[in-house]
């Protein structure tokens, strides 16, 4: 049984619960640009539910997903705006249901958020990033919490929906848990995940085919750019026990880069003795993609707001640059060693 948690901030959902309670609403799913395993499992597990419900669902992502996700349970019927964008703004527009999933702020929607503002739709967040915007009727946003998998599967067994149930929500809803936790290796050192875990395997799903299918099925291209990567590209910085890795569009393109063939790079140095902060750098067409990771009690999600505009976790957040490689080096060596006591004072 699930145990309640105290820190849960979610709102009232009475009204959503009421609205789903007749099958034949029209409910659109929406998650953040460049979507992860959480945003993707996420939605196609609650896309299921309410399928099993008796509702049409959409899940509409801003741009293509991972490879490594595309074996998931209804991952063919994703939406890409960017290759469908008509489609798309029709269905947001004729919703009575819109569910942003994996995201804080309409920011991270990119083209179809003008869409999503002027729909008349009842609006929904289910998150676990801290400090969401105010653009939804409700919000189940809590930050002590694994993953959006498992506020999800806690908002389906607290509204009795778990008999809407099955295995491909299982699978979707783990899916979510395990990438987003780096397989148990950070924001998982609550019980309660555990729990939902545990809940999720009595639906007869294969753990070690999903973990195999997640973390043992990549391209010889992309183990030779992480060979790369670790080998020419990765600078040690002993002083500030950090790590750090960047890509440009021309080394991506040597190596025929395809989208998520980076995943989890930055937490390779992570494994180095003494290294308590990794960040990665890749260039994109017209910004540098920036992700950060650290051990112990140095929030990242703190300095990727405070000198990068990001956000996210205490030990997993990201940000964006739109100045030059070489200038958003710069600056970020300039503020790593504005922080170097804290990062040299480590705990775990």
């Amino acid at each position: 049984m699930i145990k309640k948690n105290d820190k849960r901030t979610w709102q009232d959902t009475s009204k959503v619960l009421e609205l789903i309670k007749h099958a034949g609403k029209n409910i659109a799913i929406i998650t953040h640009v460049n979507p992860d395993g959480d945003a993707i499992g996420s939605s196609l597990g609650l896309k299921k539910v309410f399928h099993n419900m008796g509702h049409s669902c959409s899940v509409i992502s801003p741009n293509t997903f991972p490879d490594f996700l595309k074996w998931m349970p209804g991952s063919n019927t994703i939406l890409i705006y960017n290759e469908e964008p008509e489609k798309a703004a029709h269905i947001i527009k004729h919703s009575d249901i819109i569910i942003s999933v994996d995201f804080n702020t309409l920011k991270r929607v990119e083209q179809f958020r003008d869409a999503v503002e002027r729909s008349l739709a009842y609006k929904l967040l289910i998150d676990h990033h801290p400090d969401p915007d105010l653009f939804s009727d409700c919000s189940i946003s809590d930050t002590s919490l694994s993953s959006t998998a498992e506020i999800i599967y806690q908002f389906i067994a607290s509204s009795g929906l778990k008999k809407f149930m099955d295995t491909d929500v299982a699978i979707c809803l783990f899916t979510g848990i395990i990438t987003d936790t780096g397989c148990f290796s950070y924001n998982s050192s609550e019980r309660n995940t555990y729990d939902v875990v545990a809940e999720l395997l009595d639906y007869n799903i294969n753990k070690d085919k999903i973990y195999y299918l997640l973390y043992d099925n990549f391209s010889c291209n992309r183990m030779r750019l992480l060979g790369y990567s670790l080998n020419e590209k990765m600078e040690i910085i002993p002083e500030c026990r950090t790590a750090l890795i960047w890509l440009t569009r021309e080394e991506l393109q040597r190596y025929h880069y395809q989208i998520g063939d980076s995943e989890g790079f930055v937490n390779y140095p992570l494994s180095i003795e003494g290294i308590r902060f990794s960040a990665f750098f890749i260039e994109r067409e017209d910004h540098i993609k920036i992700s950060f990771r650290s051990k112990g009690n140095f929030a990242v999600n703190r300095f990727a707001e405070k000198y990068f505009n990001g956000g996210g976790h205490m030990n997993a957040s990201g940000a964006e640059s739109y100045d030059t490689m070489d200038k958003t080096l710069r600056h970020f060596r300039e503020m790593l060693f504005l922080n170097k006591d804290s990062l040299v004072d480590y705990e775990i």
